[in-house]
């Protein structure tokens, strides 16, 4: 489990710079049966296309690159 978490993290590593040059972060709270808990932070928090960028960005990129991955579940705030 703990190296699923470890390539879901370098995988969040390389959308970071996108998700910071728009005020915003992510960071990662839990990795449980394949779904991947994040903490959406700045002003993606508050985004009202948070959830469109979760899904096709973030949950795309993980399930691409991270065997193993279903879903990204975002945990607010």
């Amino acid at each position: 489990m703990a190296e699923l978490k470890e390539q879901v993290e370098k995988a969040l590593a390389d959308i970071r710079p996108a998700l910071q040059a728009d005020g915003g972060d992510i960071e990662l709270v839990d990795v449980v049966d394949g779904v991947v808990q994040v903490r959406l932070q700045g002003s993606c928090a508050g985004c009202p296309m948070s959830q469109l960028t979760l899904t096709n960005g973030v949950e795309r990129h993980l399930r691409n690159v991270v065997p193993g991955v279903d879903r990204v579940e975002n945990l607010g705030f």
